[in-house]
């Protein structure tokens, strides 16, 4: 029989199985460098850094080894959408043109799936508004038909509803087995089918929140799988830190005194005083609320980070700080000691009294300092606020946890942190940990991590680095199929063109310069900018100028309506020669935004995505680089820019047949000596000289589209 490596490369021969599949299949070397790559790993066991650039095909690319070789695989994405999309249209499309009788499960987090019981407690809840009521009945109508119970059946309820924390279960109120609801309970039947399948997709958040807390099913998974493949790695660090670190905040808060007052008036009314330690605890988590101020920075409608340095955050009174979390602590132990006295009365009660104590050790965690390893920030709204204690790196947990690497000085463990209030500290290897390398399989478990960007240098340190990868992974880079220089184009403004990115004149010159373009191309044109105060900015204006016109362009701007909307709305237009639609969009745009043909020809990219100042996060590990003699600037962030440049250029060419140009509105390009080395970073655009030439090239396009 044929080794791994010689099945692998005949999937993606020119007479192999995806080609008869599939009549607009054409061979990539790329993809079957990356392929041979990821079979390797599977054969010999360890980790495999891929960066695979847009157009290589690298889903298929890793897929393919995974379902020839024929043993247990997890495959976590980045989002929930990619995760949906991976098992719902690859895997099936690979396996049916590979033949393979391969059992795939899609395993979410509890919040992505409906909650029986908590939907019988919502029915008796009078909705806070007449939309909520609305969203609430067409839930109750969906929850008599679907089988997974999966909220992405509902494209119409936004992800933003507030009726879906009240559908979902946690961690915190899932009450397991003794559910009255357990037997029908979607996130129990889909953690079955995972243990039951060949093949599982999660998320990466599902990953570390397992690590974390060992609790949501993936602890079962992990041990028995023999690969475990991570797409869209880029995301890993940042989405890992949130779970390996702490949280304390006014959502947690009121969602357990609302918990707890249900419970008490169902299952126990008369035997406390519900009403009273519900209330204690509002008005504990109120006074913490008027104590932390109102920072002068403080954005209208948004939220203020504050630096966390000492006892108390950045200009908050330490006296009432402290005072006001003793306060909260105390309110938290006192239903905690309820709890207790009535937990036999219900299965609520011993969770509510988990949640309490965990709560209350919170609080008294963040009235101690801060340790030097983590960040520690407040996040401030006008009646809002969220601590926050971030590790700064996933670096040790990977190593340690994961790839079983034992840290330099571990035999001297009296320095070693501690773990993370209300979690179970990390098992040593060979204790009973489902994630430590005694539970692996026999063979060594390869690890593979994939994205089309994971740095500009390499050895891809940014990536490599912080995730605890450098040095102990293969690294492999593999460059795009597209013909960059002959299907796009590259505008950067010459200085003496164009304002600088800090002056007042800057959103208005990216604003002209978008609406030209839109014009010429009637609409297909993707706004990118850094802040949303540019977005609206630039938004603005535009709306101004095309309602002024009368021109039949179409603005869209993020926040108007759910991500999803705003691209269904933006493909509808670019297929159409009667109205065209100009997008403004910042953030979660950047990437994962996939539109390729006509609907989208022109990017604009308002200034370079350099790190935000004042980010306590990304300034506590500046301060780490430079106290150990490095520049904070050239190793975080250069290529924290370099990387989100390359995710925004990536909108542009999405295929073979795709044409288009990139006009980046940042002078600093050019007239900056570190412009060199984000230009670097780029696919090799054809270069153009000024405005003009951009909007002849934009002219072009027009007519061939035409």
């Amino acid at each position: 029989m044929p080794d791994l490596a010689s099945r692998v490369a005949a999937v993606f021969a020119p007479d192999g199985p995806l080609a008869a599949a599939d009549g607009a299949f054409c061979p990539r070397p790329g993809q079957v460098q990356m392929a041979l790559a990821v079979a390797q790993t599977l054969r010999e066991g360890g980790a495999l850094v891929a960066e695979a650039a847009t157009g290589v095909g690298k889903t298929f690319a890793y897929l393919a080894p995974v379902l020839l070789g024929g043993e247990r695989a997890l495959l976590s994405t980045a989002t929930k959408t990619l995760q949906d999309q991976l098992y719902g249209r690859d895997l099936p499309r690979l396996i049916g043109a590979l033949g393979l009788p391969v059992r795939t499960a899609l395993l979410k987090g509890r919040s992505s799936y409906l909650c029986l019981y908590r939907l019988e407690l919502a029915r008796h809840e009078a909705p806070a508004s007449a939309t909520a009521a609305r969203e609430l009945a067409r839930i109750e109508r969906w929850a008599q038909a679907t089988a997974t119970g999966d909220l992405a059946e509902l494209p119409e309820l936004d992800e933003r509803s507030p009726v879906i924390p009240l559908v979902t279960s946690t961690r915190d109120n899932c009450l397991g087995s003794e559910c009255p609801r357990f037997r029908d309970c979607h996130v129990a039947r889909a953690r079955r089918e995972a243990l039951a399948a060949d093949v599982v997709v999660i998320n990466h958040h599902l990953f570390f929140a397992d690590l974390a807390i060992r609790e949501s099913g993936m602890a079962e998974l992990l041990p028995a799988a023999r690969a475990v493949v991570f797409d869209e790695a880029h995301q890993l660090n940042e989405t890992g830190i949130q779970f390996l670190g702490r949280q304390l905040g006014h959502r947690q808060l009121q969602d357990f005194a609302r918990d707890l007052l249900a419970a008490g008036l169902q299952h126990a009314r008369g035997l406390q005083d519900w009403s009273a330690l519900a209330g204690g605890l509002e008005n504990a988590l109120r006074d913490l609320r008027l104590a932390a101020g109102n920072p002068p920075s403080s954005p209208p409608g948004g939220n203020t980070r504050l630096r966390w340095n000492a006892l108390a955050p950045e200009g908050v009174p330490e006296a009432g700080w402290l005072a006001a979390l003793a306060r909260l602590q105390a309110a938290l132990e006192s239903i905690a000691a309820a709890c207790e006295a009535v937990q036999d009365a219900a299965a609520d009660f011993p969770r509510l009294l988990a949640r309490a104590q965990r709560l209350a050790r919170l609080a008294a965690h963040f009235a101690q300092p801060a340790t030097a390893d983590a960040a520690r920030w407040l996040e401030v709204g006008l009646y809002t606020l969220q601590l926050t204690e971030s590790p700064l790196d996933i670096a040790q947990t990977v190593r340690e946890r994961l790839l079983g690497i034992a840290p330099p000085d571990s035999s001297d463990s009296s320095d070693s942190p501690a773990p993370p209030e209300g979690l179970p500290p990390f098992a040593a290897v060979g204790e009973e940990d489902p994630f430590a390398p005694s539970a692996a399989p026999a063979a060594p478990r390869a690890w593979v991590f994939v994205s089309a960007t994971l740095g500009d240098d390499a050895q891809l340190t940014w990536f490599t680095r912080p995730c605890g990868l450098e040095g102990a992974a293969r690294i492999l880079r593999v460059g795009s199929p597209f013909d960059y220089a002959r299907q796009s184009v590259l505008y950067i403004p010459a200085p003496a063109a164009f304002p600088r990115p800090a002056d007042a004149a800057h959103p208005a010159a990216v604003a002209r310069l978008a609406g030209d373009a839109a014009l010429r191309l009637g609409g297909r044109t993707l706004v990118l900018t850094t802040t949303l105060r540019a977005l609206r900015g630039i938004s603005q204006a535009l709306a101004e100028r095309f309602r002024g016109e009368g021109a039949p362009i179409t603005v869209l701007a993020q926040g108007e309506y759910p991500k999803r909307v705003l691209m269904e709305r933006f493909r509808a237009a670019g297929q159409s020669k009667a109205q065209g639609c100009v997008l403004v969009a910042s953030a979660s745009f950047w990437e994962g935004v996939d539109i390729p043909g006509r609907a989208l020809q022109c990017v604009v990219i308002d200034k370079l995505p350099f790190p935000p100042p004042g980010d306590p996060l990304i300034e506590a590990r500046c301060r780490r680089i430079e106290a150990a003699g490095g520049s904070a600037f050239a190793a975080i962030s250069l290529p924290e820019a370099a990387v989100a440049l390359k995710q925004g250029a990536g909108r542009l060419i999405r295929c073979e047949t795709d044409t288009g140009a990139l006009a980046i509105c940042d002078t600093r390009l050019i007239s900056m000596g570190y412009g060199k080395r984000l230009l670097a970073a780029l696919p090799p655009m054809r270069r153009l000289a000024d405005e003009a030439q951009l909007m002849q090239a934009l002219d072009v396009l027009a007519v061939s589209e035409a």
